[in-house]
C-alpha cells in the first residue's frame, strides 16, 4: 500500500483509521504483535487492568480509572465504542488525547502498519494507537477494555497485567465467541496470563467452573466479587450511597448492575493495592466523580427523560428492572433503534410489557434496522409504535407522547446514544 499523505489534525487521523473499516473484525493477534514490534513494544513499557466480559465493561473501567486518578496515578482509560466523538475512546486522567496528539501518532503508526503485507484492521490500529498514547504520557496504569471476545482481541497483546478483570457474561457476538455463555466465558477467560489476579463477576456456577479452570491452569488467584459486600443504603435518580468495610460512599450511577460492578471494582483495587494503593478519601472521590454516559443515565426531568446504550436481552432485562425501581407507577415511552444483527426479539418482549408506546428510530450504521420495520414489528406486542424519520424527530415525538411529568427511556444501541443525548441536552440543559 502506498504511504499515506501525513496527518495534521484529528479529524484526518479519524478518516485515516476509518478508511479501514472494510477489513472488518479478523481475528488473530499476529497483526498488533507486527505492528507493536515495529512501533517499539510501548505495551512492555506499561502496566495494565484488563478487562473482558459482555456487559458493564464501559462502566468498570470507567470507576477504576476514576479511582485511580483521584489517588494520584497518571491513569489511562481505553474504552469503546465512543458516544460523541473518536478521542473519547482514549484518555488520561479523565483528559480525551488531543487532535494534535492523535494526528501526530496515527501518522507514524499508520506509515509503520501501511508496511505490512497484511494490514492492520480498524480496531488493532485504534489499540495500537492508544498503547503509544498512554507510553508517551508516561501512564502508571492503563485501564484497558477489550473490544470483542478475549483470546484474539487485539487488546490481549499486551504483557501479564496487574490484574484481570471479568464482568457479566451474557449471550452477544455468539456466531465468532459460541453460543453458550460457558463458550463465551472461555474465550473471555482466555486473556488470563501467568500468575495474574483474576476478579470475577458473580455470576452462575458453570461460568465460574470455566474462568476456575483457566485460573488454575495459569497459577492465576480468583476473586469473586460479592455484591452482597457493597450494600445499598439508599437510591434515587441522582445515584446510589453505598456502605462496603465501614465507609460510606456515593456513585453517581444507577441500577443494581451497577452494585455489582462496584462490588468488582473494589475487590480489583484491593488486589492491586500492594503496588497501587488507594486511601479511603480518593475511593470515595473517584467514586463519586465517575461519569459514563449512555448507560442509564438520566438526562432530563419533565419529562424525565433516561437513555441506554444496552442492545442485548440482558442489558434489556437491567433497564427494565431500572424503570421499575427509579420510576414505579410510570409506563415509558420507550425509544427503540435496534441493529439488525442483534437480538431485538429478545430484547423486545422484556422491555415492551411496560411501554405506554414505542417511536422507533434507524440507529447512524450500517448494520441499522430500519426504523419502519422495527415499528412494524413491535406492533405486534399490542402496543401503539410510531416511525421517527430521524433520530431528532423521535426525540421529539417521544417528549411529546410522554408529556410533562412523564417518562421517556431511549434503549437499544449504543450508536444513537450521542444524538440523543445531543438532542434532549440542548432542549433540557444537563442536570449537572
Amino acid at each position: 500500500m502506498d504511504k499515506h499523505p501525513p496527518l495534521t489534525t484529528g479529524a484526518q487521523a479519524v478518516e485515516y483509521i476509518h478508511s479501514f473499516s472494510w477489513l472488518g473484525s479478523r481475528p488473530g493477534l499476529s497483526r498488533t504483535r507486527q505492528l507493536l514490534a515495529a512501533m517499539g513494544n510501548p505495551e512492555q513499557k506499561l502496566q495494565f487492568i484488563h478487562i473482558v466480559g459482555t456487559n458493564g465493561k464501559g462502566s468498570t473501567a470507567a470507576m477504576l480509572a476514576s479511582v485511580l486518578t483521584a489517588a494520584g496515578y497518571t491513569t489511562g482509560l481505553y474504552t469503546s465504542p465512543y458516544i460523541h466523538h473518536f478521542e473519547e475512546r482514549m484518555t488520561v486522567n479523565g483528559a480525551e488525547i488531543t487532535g494534535d496528539e492523535l494526528a501526530a501518532i496515527t501518522s507514524w503508526v499508520g506509515g509503520l502498519a501501511d508496511q505490512m503485507e497484511e494490514h492492520p484492521t480498524e480496531f488493532e490500529l485504534v489499540t495500537c494507537v492508544a498503547l503509544e498514547f498512554f507510553r508517551r504520557r508516561d501512564c502508571d496504569i492503563v485501564v484497558l477494555e477489550a473490544g470483542m471476545g478475549g483470546r484474539l482481541d487485539s487488546t490481549n497483546a499486551i504483557p501479564a497485567p496487574q490484574a484481570v478483570v471479568i464482568t457479566n457474561i451474557g449471550l452477544d457476538h455468539t456466531a465468532q465467541l459460541g453460543n453458550t455463555v460457558e463458550a463465551i466465558a472461555a474465550e473471555k477467560a482466555a486473556v488470563i496470563k501467568d500468575g495474574c489476579p483474576v476478579i470475577l463477576y458473580e455470576q452462575k456456577e458453570s461460568v465460574t467452573q470455566v474462568v476456575r479452570e483457566v485460573c488454575q491452569a495459569h497459577g492465576a488467584s480468583l476473586t469473586i466479587a460479592r455484591a452482597q459486600d457493597v450494600v445499598l443504603d439508599r437510591e434515587s435518580p441522582e445515584g446510589q450511597w453505598w456502605s462496603w468495610k465501614g465507609q460510606s460512599l456515593f456513585v453517581p450511577l444507577l441500577g443494581d448492575n451497577q452494585r455489582h460492578n462496584g462490588a468488582v471494582v473494589l475487590a480489583t483495587l484491593e488486589a492491586i493495592s500492594a503496588k497501587y494503593p488507594v486511601s479511603p478519601q480518593a475511593l470515595a472521590q473517584g467514586l463519586e466523580r465517575v461519569r459514563w454516559p449512555g448507560r442509564f443515565e438520566v438526562l432530563s426531568r419533565n419529562p424525565w427523560f433516561v437513555v441506554d446504550g444496552g442492545h442485548n436481552p440482558q442489558c434489556a432485562a437491567t433497564v427494565a428492572d431500572n424503570l421499575k425501581r427509579y420510576f414505579p407507577g410510570k409506563a415509558p415511552v420507550l425509544l427503540m433503534g435496534v441493529l439488525e444483527d442483534k437480538d431485538r426479539a429478545g430484547l423486545c418482549e422484556l422491555v415492551a410489557p411496560l411501554a405506554q408506546a414505542f417511536v422507533t428510530i434507524t440507529p447512524p450504521s450500517p448494520r441499522a434496522l430500519d426504523a419502519e420495520t422495527l415499528a412494524r414489528e413491535l406492533s405486534a406486542y399490542g402496543t401503539t409504535a410510531y416511525a421517527a424519520a430521524s433520530i431528532s424527530q423521535g426525540v421529539e415525538r417521544a417528549m411529546e407522547l410522554a408529556v410533562a411529568d412523564g417518562l421517556v427511556c431511549a434503549l437499544g444501541s449504543l450508536y444513537s446514544v450521542g444524538e440523543i443525548r445531543t438532542c434532549v441536552l440542548s432542549k433540557k440543559g444537563d442536570l449537572s
